[in-house]
């Protein structure tokens, strides 16, 4: 059935009407900063009469479909989590977002990061969609029945909006539900986001489109051109125009012999990036180092230690004998392209350990030999531009890419590369040649620290399983093997099996250390030093012991023998530093949280007046915009926020510490949209780590976020956190909470003397079966009761048994509590949030900041001073006014208590209520 006619407007008035339904979009983007459609070409027209839909592929935060359907001149958008389903029975999420303009259909390319929806899109599928019934009516009323007209999606389907709380939320949640007809599948078909899930329109996957060029396409051919990226466009320019060409600079090369495989040239690590215009800079790439060989038409790859890997590499093989050339030497690495365009080592370990399906690009750097000359003679600005002019040659730049370089400031532009989520930077003399050594020409920098690590032992898991426990990591030093500690980071259920069966098999009854700590003698299994393994880490103790290492995969192209302690090496300065820089300052204190946790002692002190110092909160941080403003009512900056997480740290950490972690994010500012992340990312600084948590579904590990040191907590402050929120359990054993979560959450009406009396009501309760209970502010109107206990029993368990306590209070005064979450029936009430207590809840941290306007903190109050308290406000940018509270923490002691919950008290709880709805 057709849509019902429309009400003839002007274009002015249509015009009008379109701006009003994009302000939000508008509002929400940088357009000097994305190449997203603004709608400026498209908002006069008319309906159409056929109307457009589009599903988009995105891989943001997580990936999801943005589900979009043209209706009165825009685009009406919601986020699909899993994607459409042709399964009947399946009900799938449909979160309505802001609308788009028409234009934005023809979208595909990269949001860059730190803007709105930063990450990779694709146009999935398109068409054309077809309304059963009066579409704005079932808009309106949430119930709109549709037909799909596109390549992949075909059929009748229907968006019905969730009713009660889900459908008062700023963005109403939908659920997109297949209905019968000829083309509905069974629910043993594969999905079809998974048998299609390519772009209709390029036929490009995620990973080709983050790699492409220009990171851009778009429906018109003139907006692709306009559409490149900035820093294509600023690499570009860069490129010296007074370069001579092949044919001049090959005159200035000594003539020679093929030379086969030669020595590579390494890169020293550097405390910061080198300065003058002389300096080339690249992307460090996390990847394998390999050398191209190509003669008479065939191409041979080799390790950086000469091995022959051309077998395991063929599409790169058979690109690279394409090359226009009698011989050639290239030097370069091939990397895993993620969705978001960064590399991706574990992505690149699977593509040739298990025969992941993995694209590889090979992004060349250096030329060190063509056609009979010798070119690593020449200096490396020459022998980049011969490379760019060879590379442009091939009839595809897919799986061979010139690796660009920059000149510009190299300060600045090795935090924009950590802000983007790179590994870091090489820094090369332009003016050098190329020599088979570890120069000071070449000079590494890193977002991160990380290096090889051979590995020595292991110790066994804790459930004495089949896997591992942790690996034991050293360094050759003087020839012999130094101890460095250990890792268990970063291993998935499959890695800890795999990594298992390869030990097993090189165990020798003696450790190869030279030394050993009593700790890794205590469970040490000792094995050959045959294997590397890269890790990333915090930093070194004074020991001489890696802090927070996460495994990141094995090196089989690393000899262990060649693995040695990296430490950066400083630039010479050219100029004397002030005596006592702020930077100085807070470093030191900052060390001192490190080594003694106890930030609020050293910090404070030295960094209270220090609101817009461009200096590094943490060793290892680097807070990049300190003077953005996070907060526009208390102009609450980044520094500021990373002063405070340092400072609050010694209280926080015990509570949030070796758990998972969801935090909340505001770039932009708490007036601007901030979003949950709980899975680890790209780019996360220095102390932030990882734990595999597996999916309570399917079993599936995920790495989640978690920290354990002041270091880690300041740097959450770089991306913007504004609320921590850690899980009821730990680490060690997530499966087992450790906290009982009552969340009281009152109406407006309720007085602060109500909402006392009723933390108080449960703290009675709870004491009354054996429990002792701590109190907070949640930094907005309501409170938390907590009760710390042993991680004896299961989620399920204590969620039932919770939710006993929340209805026994509701049935004494059922006009006062409320143990739904129902927004409509909470007047003059107080919602019980027992939901807390459940796998994969959180609850704000004691001592975190709130993303609101204000900033103001979630406290940790005494019982007795609760009725006076009265909701006082604590802001962070008033930390100086109400720090005096660190000296008398009220749950400063909540770890050292002891305390059980009988099971058979908890049964009796769960029996009294289960006949209850």
């Amino acid at each position: 059935m057709a849509a019902r006619k429309q009400k003839r407007t002007t274009p002015a008035e249509a015009a009008e009407a379109v701006d009003e339904q994009l302000s939000r979009y508008h509002a929400m983007r940088d357009f000097s900063m994305t190449a997203e459609p603004s709608g400026a070409s498209t908002k006069a027209k008319s309906q159409p009469a056929a109307l457009p839909f589009v599903v988009q592929k995105h891989a943001a935060t997580r990936l999801h479909y943005d589900f979009r359907l043209g209706w009165h001149g825009v685009l009406k958008s919601w986020a699909v989590t899993k994607g459409p389903s042709y399964y009947t029975g399946d009900k799938r999420l449909a979160v309505q977002v802001e609308d788009h303009p028409i234009d934005y259909g023809g979208f595909e390319g990269a949001i860059p990061q730190g803007q709105y929806g930063g990450g990779t899109v694709m146009v999935w599928d398109q068409g054309t969609w077809e309304p059963h019934g009066d579409a704005e009516e079932g808009l309106r009323s949430g119930r709109l029945k549709f037909a799909l007209h596109g390549e992949k999606l075909k059929g009748n389907w229907t968006l019905i909006r969730m009713g009660g709380h889900a459908a008062r939320e700023s963005k109403p949640n939908w659920l997109l539900i297949k209905e019968h007809d000829e083309f509905e599948r069974s629910e043993s078909d594969p999905p079809i986001t998974d048998a299609a899930p390519d772009s209709v329109i390029t036929g490009r996957s995620l990973e080709q489109i983050a790699a492409a060029e220009d990171h851009v396409w778009n429906s018109k051919p003139a907006a692709r051109t306009q559409n490149r990226s900035r820093l294509t466009r600023k690499l570009l320019q860069q490129r010296s125009e007074a370069a001579p060409d092949r044919e001049a600079a090959l005159k200035h090369a000594p003539r020679e012999k093929f030379p086969g495989f030669l020595k590579p040239q390494l890169a020293i690590q550097s405390t910061e990036a080198p300065t003058g215009s002389d300096w080339l800079h690249e992307l460090k790439l996390d990847g394998y180092r390999i050398q191209v060989q190509v003669q008479a038409g065939k191409a041979a790859l080799f390790t950086r230690n000469g091995l022959d890997w051309t077998h395991r590499m063929p599409d790169l093989a058979s690109t690279a004998a394409q090359l226009p050339v009698q011989a050639a030497l290239l030097d370069g690495e091939v990397v895993v392209l993620d969705s978001s365009g960064g590399t991706s080592f574990a992505d690149l370990q699977a593509a040739f350990e298990q025969g992941a399906k993995h694209h590889l690009t090979y992004f060349a750097f250096d030329l060190l030999h063509l056609d009979g000359h010798n070119l690593r003679a020449l200096p490396l600005i020459e022998r980049k531009t011969i490379l760019e002019g060879l590379l442009s040659e091939l009839p595809s730049q897919d799986v061979i890419r010139y690796s660009e370089h920059v000149t510009d400031n190299g300060s600045e532009t090795f935090h924009n590369a950590c802000k983007l989520g790179a590994e870091g930077i090489v820094s090369k003399l332009g003016s050098s040649t190329y020599s088979s050594t570890r120069s000071q020409n070449w000079r590494k920098l890193k977002c991160i620290r990380q290096q090889e690590f051979v590995i020595g032992g292991f110790t066994l898991p804790s459930d004495k399983g089949s896997g591992i426990g942790a690996l034991l990591l050293g360094y050759y030093e003087d020839g012999k093997l130094r101890y460095a500690g250990r890792t268990g980071t970063g291993l998935t259920r499959k890695s800890r099996a795999s990594l298992r069966k390869q030990l097993d098999a090189l165990r020798q009854p003696k450790p190869a250390f030279a030394a050993v700590p009593k700790d890794a003698k205590r469970d040490g299994i000792w094995v050959k030093p045959e294997m590397v393994a890269e890790v990333h880490f915090a930093t070194w103790t004074s020991e001489g012991i890696v802090r927070q290492a996460s495994f990141q995969g094995l090196r089989e192209d690393k000899s262990p023998r060649e693995v040695t302690r990296e430490d950066a090496a400083p630039v010479p300065r050219q100029r004397k530093a002030a005596k006592h820089k702020p930077a100085a300052v807070l470093s030191t204190a900052a060390k001192s949280v490190a080594a003694k946790s106890s930030p609020a002692k050293h910090a404070v002190s030295h960094a209270r007046s220090r609101s817009s110092a461009k200096s590094d909160p943490a060793p290892g941080l680097r807070i990049t915009h300190p003077d953005k403003v996070l907060d526009q009512e208390t102009g609450l900056t980044k520094q500021q926020l990373a002063d405070y997480y340092l400072a609050v740290a010694e209280h926080m950490l015990p509570h949030i510490a070796g758990r998972p972690l969801s935090i909340v994010r505001c770039p932009e500012g708490s007036t601007k949209p901030c979003f949950f992340q709980k899975h680890v990312g790209a780019g996360l600084p220095a102390g932030v780590d990882s734990i595999a948590v597996p999916d309570k579904k399917t079993g599936k590990p995920e790495d989640y976020i978690t920290i354990s040191t002041a270091e880690g907590l300041a740097g959450l402050a770089q991306m913007g956190v504004l609320e921590v929120h850690p899980w009821g359990s730990r680490n060690d054993d997530l499966e087992h909470p450790d906290r009982l979560i009552f969340d009281f959450d009152p109406d407006l009406s309720i007085d602060w003397k109500t909402l006392v009396a009723s933390a108080k009501n449960v703290r009675e309760l709870l004491k009354k079966l054996g429990l002792e209970t701590f109190v907070k502010s949640t930094g907005g109107k309501g409170l938390h009761v907590v009760a710390p206990m042993q991680p004896e029993h299961t989620w399920a368990d204590l969620k039932a048994f919770a939710r006993g306590i929340a209805l026994a209070m509701e049935d004494a005064n059922p006009k006062l509590f409320l143990s739904k979450m129902t927004k409509s029936a909470r007047k003059d009430r107080i919602y019980i949030d027992y939901l807390r207590n459940d796998r994969g809840a959180t609850a704000v941290a004691p001592w975190s900041p709130r993303a609101r306007t204000g900033a103001q903190v979630a406290i940790p109050l005494s019982w007795s001073e609760l009725a006076a308290w009265n909701n006082r406000p604590c802001s962070v940018s008033a930390f100086a006014e109400w720090k005096q509270r660190l000296r008398r923490d009220p749950w400063a002691k909540m770890n050292q208590v002891r305390q059980r919950l009988d099971p058979q008290i908890m049964r009796d709880v769960i029996a009294a209520q289960a006949t209850r709805k």
